[in-house]
């Protein structure tokens, strides 16, 4: 096995000679006017002369290349990255020095850089001398070779591109985005129109049998619904019109059926808010004169036959709820515990319900849960996965940011953010959070030193797990989104509410920076480019003296169960913020191969789109269904990253763990702020004080 280094994958692409690209990419005498007028010369040659030269030139050119070929691979073991031993530290004066060198390398801003990891260089004389030995006998041999290539003709025709892996990340002017947002919008009107021929009004959608079926006793728009916003976004607006007619006059809640009380909050509550919003605020598209409100009222009559799931003793909403009699129905597992995410990710369509309705009733329940969650004190500010409704206490220690757990966090910076960042306690809930995440489930993996979340099963303190669900990809968007609170980085660094930019900002922001290269190799590393749905970590430390070497691959573990893809959206939804909040368009590019895979292997024979068994064969196997967030989500998050940046800006509006754009608003004022904290902070300075008045009398 060649046991080269490659970081850059330059030997994956398609006739690709290292020493000829050495010289055309790197060499300074490649750039030069002789050169120019060598090409010129070239192209008036004789084909008879070219000939004789061959014949001639031919075998000292063969024996030219191949040392050319063992001096390039010289070089490039010499340029190979070095891994450091320890996890980094991510304000470190020797990695800022990195970073410099680094963005300098490729002519990037410092502040935007790819993701490789860095290179070492040795600064020894004895090395000086080595390097300078081999340059000189690159530049002999490359002096030979453009002599022989002006007869070979090699430099008429097309320039030798960059391998895509280091082109600067700045392509504004090459690549033609307002196509690519196209070809979004072409597989999401695929994907819709096979669900209409096939699946109308149906809840469950099968691409490959042409069926479907309902959750309940009639559809409850789980498909329609939940893609309203993305027809609007996208200005599809006859299957808009069909999709609102059928959600008008056929969609009805009064339903003898029992729903997850999560699932049907942030799919079709979320959903129809955010359809409300698009259509009567930003007038994305018209509303019908004859029902105007039409979105809202039917938001607001689900939301009502919801708000029995929060009939607790502890305001700890049920798992479920009987939308026909409204009754909370508790878990049939886990103890009748609540999934902790579950819980606390209703306050966002809540609130916003609560706003354009006046009715305070929403607000409350929906900040209770968070005021239940906060005064249990969790350690570090990382939640167990699951929640008694009845005690309001946890139930089990194990934490994790995939399953069950994930959207808690996410739920705490976008609460902070959706109301104007007026309630400070869900941004210190977050800062405890994201604090407590960087010092116990953060990890490196080997031999690639990728940076992964950990899972604690037993709890803070316990042993950590290389587990890490696909879910967990939301995480370099939120930290972003944390760091700069929806602002481009350049315009965040200047001021954060009048404050200067500091060091827990640059910190998230290179952790998202990691965890989003981490997040796009779980797809670069598969044979179908699609990521498993959970990726487990390579932690086994190399023996002493034994050097490691970058190869991904070996660093991520897929397991035969969770080699399957459900076309979730999480990693290009980070890819989203991270591309509109730096600007970077390494982001747009990784988005859009795997846009290329999703198309190549998850398009069916009968013209939709479908989730897969196994991402690690070729051809994967189908499993014939196609989710709801496939339209929802991530042909949302898709066409959003190929659009303009002024598109539903970050610092004017929050997207839901549904992807559903809902807007930041003032908290009107006869609502309660978030406030407990201060109110106990309050309590306890009367108390001291009132002591020290005793005392002294």
């Amino acid at each position: 096995m060649n046991t080269l280094r490659d970081p850059f994958s330059l030997r994956n692409k398609p006739n690709f000679n290292p020493a000829l690209q050495i010289l055309r990419q790197q060499s300074p005498i490649l750039q030069s006017p002789i050169l120019q007028s060598a090409q010129k010369a070239a192209q008036q040659i004789t084909s008879e002369v070219q000939k004789t030269v061959v014949n001639v030139v031919t075998p000292a050119v063969d024996s030219a290349v191949e040392s050319a070929k063992e001096v390039a691979k010289e070089t490039i073991e010499q340029m190979s990255f070095s891994i450091p031993k320890n996890v980094p530290s991510f304000t470190s004066s020797q990695r800022d020095l990195e970073n410099q060198a680094w963005s300098a390398r490729f002519n990037q801003q410092k502040d935007l850089p790819l993701y490789k990891d860095k290179p070492y260089y040795s600064s020894s004389a004895t090395a000086k001398r080595k390097t300078m030995l081999r340059r000189k006998r690159v530049i002999a041999i490359v002096v030979f070779l453009v002599i022989a290539a002006w007869f070979f003709g090699i430099f008429s025709g097309d320039v030798v591109k960059l391998p895509t892996a280091i082109k600067p990340t700045n392509t504004k002017g090459v690549v033609d985005w307002d196509e690519r947002r196209e070809k979004v919008k072409e597989v999401f009107l695929e994907s819709w129109q096979a669900y209409e021929r096939d699946a109308w009004g149906s809840d469950i959608y099968a691409p490959i049998s042409k069926t479907g079926k309902q959750m309940g006793s009639a559809g409850l728009g789980w498909i329609i619904v939940d893609s309203l916003d993305t027809l609007m976004i996208m200005n599809l607006t006859s299957e808009l019109s069909h999709a609102r007619n059928w959600v008008e006059h056929t969609l009805s809640y009064d339903q003898k059926t029992e729903v997850n009380t999560f699932e049907t909050t942030i799919r079709m509550l979320g959903g129809l808010l955010s359809a409300h919003y698009l259509q009567e605020v930003l007038h994305l598209i018209p509303s019908d004169p004859k029902n105007p409100d039409m979105y809202l009222e039917k938001a607001t009559g689900l939301a009502d036959r919801l708000m029995g799931a929060f009939d607790t003793a502890s305001g700890i909403p049920w798992a479920s709820v009987n939308l026909h009699t409204g009754a909370g129905i508790p878990s049939h597992t886990d103890g009748g515990s609540s999934s902790t995410a579950e819980a606390t990710t209703l306050q966002l369509e809540l609130k916003y319900l609560a706003k354009l309705t006046g009715e305070k009733s929403y607000w409350d329940k929906a900040s209770k849960v968070m005021e239940v969650m906060d005064k249990l004190s969790p350690k570090d500010g990382l939640v167990p996965i699951y929640i008694n409704p009845i005690s309001g206490s946890f139930w089990g220690s194990e934490i994790r940011l995939g399953s069950r757990g994930d959207s808690y966090y996410e739920y705490l910076i976008k609460q902070y953010l959706q109301t104007k960042k007026s309630e400070d306690v869900y941004k210190d809930m977050y800062n405890e959070a994201m604090s407590g995440m960087k010092k116990h489930i953060i990890k490196k993996s080997h031999p690639s030193h990728l940076t992964y979340v950990a899972e604690l099963p037993s709890g803070v303190g316990g042993a950590t797990s290389p587990k890490m669900d696909h879910l967990v990809c939301f995480v370099p968007g939120m930290l972003a989104l944390g760091a700069t609170m929806g602002q481009p980085i350049d315009r965040a660094r200047k001021a954060a509410r009048g404050k200067p930019w500091g060091q827990r900002q640059e910190e998230d922001l290179h952790l998202a920076r990691e965890l989003m290269h981490t997040c796009y190799q779980m797809y670069a590393v598969t044979a179908t480019g699609l990521a498993p749905e959970i990726a487990w970590f390579e932690t086994e430390i190399p023996k002493p003296g034994e050097e490691e070497k970058v190869d991904y691959r070996k660093d991520i573990i897929i397991k035969p169960r969770d080699a399957h893809n459900l076309q979730r959206p999480e990693t290009v939804e980070s890819l989203f913020v991270m591309w509109r909040l730096t600007g970077d368009e390494i982001y747009r590019e990784w988005g859009w191969k795997i846009f290329e895979a999703f198309v190549e292997h998850t398009k069916t024979k009968e013209g939709g789109y479908t989730s897969l068994d196994d991402v690690t064969v070729i051809p994967p196997r189908m499993r014939d269904n196609m989710e709801s967030f496939w339209l929802a989500e991530t042909l949302k998050y898709l066409y959003l990253l190929f659009s303009k940046d002024d598109i539903l800006p970050l610092d004017e509006v929050v997207f839901n763990t549904e992807a559903h754009p809902l807007p930041m608003f003032d908290v009107p004022p006869h609502f309660h702020k978030a406030d407990w904290r201060k109110v106990k902070e309050d309590a306890a300075a009367a108390a001291a004080a009132a002591g020290e008045v005793k005392k002294a009398a």
